[in-house]
Formats: C-alpha cells, structure tokens, sequence
C-alpha cells in the first residue's frame, strides 16, 4: 500500500494541532483504515451467533450467556490505555499489525476452547481476540479523524463506520448459516457425562472452523500492514504519562461523551446479543434459532444504512442534534416493540440498528473535539469506556432472569438512550476555537 502524505497545520506541523486544523492527505490510508472497520466490526458481531449457540450447549440462564460479551469487552477496559501508549510508541500501522496479530491468536484459541467443551476457555479465547480488536479501534479512531479536514470528521468517521456496519451485516448472517445449523436434533439439557461432552465438541467444530478461516485472512492482512509500516511518513504523538490521559475526564464534553460511549455500547450490545431469543419468543415471530440468527443482519444492516446516510447529513446539521434525535428514535421504538407483538414487535426491534447507526462515531467525535495532538490519549479513554459492552449486557440479562420478560429488560437500555440523547442536546454547538 502506498502511501503519500501531506501533513499540514496552522500551529504545528504534527498530527493534530492545537487547533484541531491538522489533517493528512493520504487516500490510500483511507481505504486501509475501512478495512480494519470492517474487520473489527464483523468479528465482534459474531457474538450475537456465538451465545445462543454457548446458551444452549452449557444450558445457561441469560445471565451468564452475555458474561460472553463480559469477557468480550473486558478487554476494552483492560488493553485500552496499554493499546494507546503502543500506538504512541511504535506508530499506527506497527500496532494496526500487533492488534491482528492478537485477533489471529484469540481465533486460533477457538481450538482448544472446543476440544475441552470448556466455556471458560470459550470465553478467555475471546478475551485475547477482543484484546487484538481493542489495539486496532485505537488505531482506526484517531486516525480516519486525521485524514481530511476537521470540519468533516463527524462525517468521516460515521462513513468509516459504515465500513464497520458492513461488515457486522454480513458475518452473522454467514455465522448463522455455519455456526447455528444443529448436528444432532437433540438438545444439551437431555445429555449428561461423555454423551453431553461429545455433543459440545462436535457443535462446536463449526465454530472453530469459522474461526480458522478468520485466522488466515487476518495472518494475510497483518503481513500486508507490516511490510507497509514505514509508509506513513511525519507521525507525531503527544508525549507525557498515559495515565494522565484521564485527566481528560475533568473536562465535562469529553467526560459526558465518555459516559455515553459506556452506555451506548452497552445498549447496543445487550440488543443486539438477544435478538434470536427475542424473535424465538412466541408473542413475537416465534422462529428456530437458526431463523432468527439471520435476522441479525437487519439490525446491523439498519446500522449500515443509517451511515452512509448520517455521513450526508452530518455535513448539513448539528451532529449533537442529529445525536439526541436518533437516540430518542431508539427510545420509541423499544417502547413500541415490547408494548406490542407480532411483525411489528420484531421490525420495531430490528430497526433499532438504524437509530444506533451513527450514535458511536458522533459520541466520539464530539467528545474528542478540540483534544489536538492528545488525539491517541482520548482514543485510548473513549476505548475503555467500551466496556459498557460487558457490563450492560449481563445485567439486562439478569434483569430477563429475575422478571422472566425479555421486554422488561430492554429498561436497561431504555435509560441509556435517555442519557444519550441528553448529551446530543448539550454538544449541539461546536467547541469554540
């Protein structure tokens, strides 16, 4: 990949001036940097297939089903900052090629996590995986922020993310298809001792199988970035402490945007995690697992729609308006599919993908306004707030448990738009200059 850059600022001649004006001229990094969005994006919304699938074979509640996604985004709070400082360190595309490197090791996990029927091992192969993903979102964040004006990085970065929505609308339906077409009609719950083992290591082999395919691909990418990481020519960082990145917490747009970042991830997640047992439930479509499996890609489809449209109309209205409009578009259409039932109750569910389209680009851009050259440090903050994503998710599920109502759980993320849509209406003027 051949890069050509033209660095340029009014204050300094680094990535990121104090005027937030610095930008890289650099097209061909841009199509690097969708491609590591659609990476990331595909893989993660693998877990929306993976935990009906656990759910099933270690007969848990739905509790501990989205400790999946716990152990998931654990590593968002975990690797994050330690991700920001090795960005700091070695450059963009040295880590985008450590961060893939990580990714091929947690899929190659996915092999031992089936030959033992063990769903800790599952679950720590995807703590390794999600930690790879976790260095390549420092990475891909700042960066595609960096290429192009600054008066356009709400757009920029919600068209990247479409690259990400492209991705998490085709891996689940594939996911679907390999992962929950049953090998034997028999359920986990009638087994027991070695009967009940072999029947987890032979459903499972679909799934490794999945993730081996992922692995080459990624060995593949990773080799590519590499021979290419002296291309990115005048790369500058921010020196001092990467702890005292959280000193960026004090200033209230960028602490607010954080606490969002936490709360719409883990909206987001907690919903997308349940729709094959939501669209499994009687009142509402009904369907077999392997059905509703590949209905996931509507959710993640509304989310790809949603920006590539966003990316135009960010350029014409407020982002912080076009933020709390979306979230309160997600508000009434949970009140509306667990208020009702049938079609409606299930296309109201999907179509929250299309309110979330452009909720985490816009966040993070909003929050990050005006950090400069501290770019890489509010990346690396903003990335730990993702672990909403293992925290949201297990407790929606606890609240399905205790209520035994999947619908009385979406309050949870009900709240969280609430808030959400409250930080659209505080960031609606940009920061002053």
């Amino acid at each position: 990949m051949a890069v050509t850059m033209d660095t340029t600022s009014s204050t300094d001649p680094d990535f990121g001036g104090e005027d937030g004006a610095a930008h890289v001229n650099a097209p061909g990094l841009q199509w690097f940097v969708f491609a590591l969005f659609f990476i990331f994006g595909g893989i993660t919304s693998l877990n929306d297939v993976i935990i009906p699938k656990l759910k099933e074979l270690f007969t848990l509640n739905y509790m501990q089903a989205l400790s999946v996604q716990s152990a998931f985004f654990f590593a968002y709070f975990a690797v994050s900052i330690p991700g920001a400082w090795l960005v700091k360190k070695v450059g963009y595309m040295r880590g985008a090629a450590i961060g893939l490197v990580a990714m091929m090791a947690g899929c190659l996990l996915f092999i031992p996590a089936s030959a033992s029927a063990t769903f800790v091992v599952f679950l720590f192969a995807l703590l390794v995986l999600a930690s790879g993903i976790t260095v390549v979102q420092v990475v891909a964040n700042p960066l595609i922020s960096l290429l192009g004006p600054a008066r356009t990085a709400h757009s920029r970065l919600t068209f990247a993310q479409a690259f990400n929505s492209l991705g998490t609308t085709i891996f689940p339906y594939v996911g679907a298809v390999v992962m929950l077409g049953s090998l034997a009609h028999v359920s986990a719950a009638d087994l027991s001792g070695p009967a009940l083992d072999a029947y987890r290591v032979a459903e499972t082999k679909a799934v490794v199988h999945s993730y081996l395919g992922l692995a080459a691909a990624l060995l593949v990418i990773a080799a590519v970035v590499w021979f290419n990481r002296n291309r990115l020519k005048g790369e500058h960082h921010g020196e001092g402490s990467i702890l005292s990145s959280f000193d960026l917490l004090r200033r209230a747009r960028f602490g607010f945007g954080a606490l969002c970042i936490f709360l719409y991830v883990g909206a987001e997640v907690a919903i997308g995690s349940l729709i094959v047992n939501y669209l499994e439930q009687a009142p509402v479509l009904g369907l077999g697992e392997q059905a509703a499996g590949k209905m996931i890609p509507f959710y993640w489809g509304g989310a790809l729609a949603g920006r590539l449209i966003g990316s135009a109309v960010l350029r014409m209205v407020s982002p912080g308006k076009v933020l709390a409009f979306n979230a309160c578009g997600a508000l009434l259409l949970l009140f509306i599919s667990t208020h009702t039932s049938g079609a409606l109750a299930a296309c109201s569910y999907l179509a929250i993908g299309l309110m979330n389209s452009i909720m985490f680009p816009t966040i993070f851009s909003l929050a990050c306004e005006g950090l400069g050259k501290r770019a890489a440090d509010g990346s690396g903050v903003i990335c730990v707030m993702i672990v909403g994503g293992a925290v949201v998710p297990p407790l929606t599920g606890h609240i399905a448990d205790l209520s035994g109502s999947l619908a009385m759980a979406m309050a949870l993320p009900a709240l969280c738009y609430a808030v959400i849509a409250g930080f659209g209406w505080y960031a609606r003027r940009p920061v002053a200059a």
